[in-house]
């Protein structure tokens, strides 16, 4: 098993990745603006927002600044978006440059210095913070479905109420190394 962390780190996204796309998926085009009040923001906001990001931070990495001159951040925030097809393409662009840029580094890159608004990280920093920003935005886009859905709502985790049947699943498998993210 490849146990390295540019490996973890991309299964990490992937999950990630995957619990938004499953929340968007169970979520009505015209409730894609829903705001639960006028200071939050809503899934087309944060879509745009998280690829804006993925965007800026991982184009041209380590040869520019991860916050490029281009990136108009505060537009990221205006809810231009109609269509899901265009929350989805959005989406996609964002990512699709994060994993073009990861799957292309070696474990010899991950102490090389990209900078973000002028301030050194290494490569390990700069995914540590990026996947902690991502899963942060996620998570606001899950809680949001999980409000627009009410009991429509199909878990993205162990059911409720399934622990136990789930842990002695589990625990009735050999013990084996492996991320948790494998199949």
């Amino acid at each position: 098993m490849d146990t390295s962390f540019l490996k973890s780190s991309i299964l990490q996204f992937k999950y990630y990745k995957e619990l938004g796309e499953k929340t968007i998926e169970q979520i009505p085009e015209a409730q894609l603006s829903f705001k639960l009040n006028s200071e939050t923001n809503n899934i087309n906001t944060i879509v745009k927002h998280l690829s804006g990001n993925m965007v800026s931070r991982w184009s041209e990495f380590l040869n520019s600044d991860g916050e490029k001159e281009w990136r108009d951040r505060d537009d990221e925030f205006i809810d231009t978006i109609k269509t899901k097809a265009e929350l989805i393409t959005i989406w996609n662009q964002g990512w699709n440059v994060l994993f073009d840029t990861l799957e292309n580094l070696s474990n010899e890159d991950l102490n090389k210095i990209s900078f973000i608004r002028n301030q050194g990280h290494t490569v390990v920093e700069c995914i540590h913070r990026q996947l902690c920003h991502y899963s942060y935005h996620i998570g606001q886009i899950v809680m949001i479905g999980r409000v627009i859905c009410g009991e429509k709502w199909k878990t993205l985790s162990i059911q409720k109420g399934e622990s136990k049947p789930y842990n002695s699943l589990k625990f009735s498998n050999k013990k084996e190394v492996k991320n948790f993210l494998e199949n």
